[in-house]
């Protein structure tokens, strides 16, 4: 019997097979959650329906999360079906890409700031309020996927690190706000993995190798890697965890310095 049975969770961003998202929803499968998707439109509905149906999952549903409708319409959805919720999974970030070519400041407008801000931040705290009936006297966990740059300034990211910035604020701010229902938030800061997503950010490539290079566990993360660390953060083990930032980086994260390592022989 798996840490999550009994679990129900919502997984929203999930876009192909190699998304993080994805390997949050394979984790908490093998731990026993019964899972629901949403996806962003027809497009993704087609990649993203089969993928829930290999685990199982029989609710599938549009979500916009720009769009507050939709956002309605799918907790709605979940209580007619369910009743109940106990995860929810927020792994939704975007900018328009002419906001991450070029400098910060040559780059940043003010509707791509807009852009970056309400879609990767704001719409966690939709997804949280959507959540809270649902997640009554269930000792619920909200997560959401942030980034080194949110904290650090990283080449080609520009305003996404700002609203990752403001998305690990928003994790402190709703874990005092909602903890005292029982309600758990928290976030895992990942290392870099080629996403979907992460093809839109310049250098990135460099950015995989750097990373393997410096991390003390010289190699890269995995979907798999933060799928396990998720699985734990939305579990009852980690009951006494909310409000906090994981790293799963590999330890990047903690070098201050390096040197160039020499040839061995």
């Amino acid at each position: 019997m798996g840490f999550l049975t009994g679990k129900r969770a919502f997984i929203v961003g999930v876009a192909t097979d190699r998304s993080i998202a994805w390997g949050i929803a394979q984790a908490m499968h093998r731990e026993g959650a019964e899972l629901a998707f949403s996806y962003v439109n027809d497009k993704m509905k087609e990649r993203v329906v089969p993928l829930a149906e290999s685990l199982g999952a029989r609710l599938t549903m549009p979500l916009d999360v720009t769009d507050d409708a939709q956002t309605d319409a799918a907790f709605e959805r979940l209580r007619r079906e369910w009743g109940q919720l106990d995860v929810v999974v927020h792994a939704v970030a975007y900018a328009p890409r002419e906001a991450l070519t070029g400098t910060f400041v040559e780059a940043t407008s003010r509707e791509g700031f807009r852009i970056a801000h309400d879609v990767s931040s704001y719409s966690l705290t939709a997804l949280a309020r959507g959540a809270r009936p649902l997640m009554g006297g269930r000792q619920g966990a909200v997560l959401t996927l942030s980034y080194l740059g949110a904290v650090r300034s990283i080449p080609g990211y520009n305003v996404m690190g700002l609203a990752k910035a403001s998305l690990e604020a928003n994790v402190r701010f709703l874990a005092a706000d909602l903890g005292p229902s029982g309600i758990r938030v928290n976030g895992i800061s990942a290392g870099p993995i080629k996403t979907l997503a992460a093809a839109g950010i310049p250098g990135f490539r460099k950015m995989l190798g750097r990373v393997a290079e410096i991390a003390p566990l010289r190699r890269n993360v995995t979907p798999e890697d933060v799928g396990n660390a998720a699985a734990f953060l939305c579990s009852d083990l980690a009951a006494g965890i909310t409000g906090e930032i994981l790293y799963v980086d590999g330890g990047f994260s903690t070098v201050g310095m390096s040197f160039p390592q020499e040839a061995e022989g």
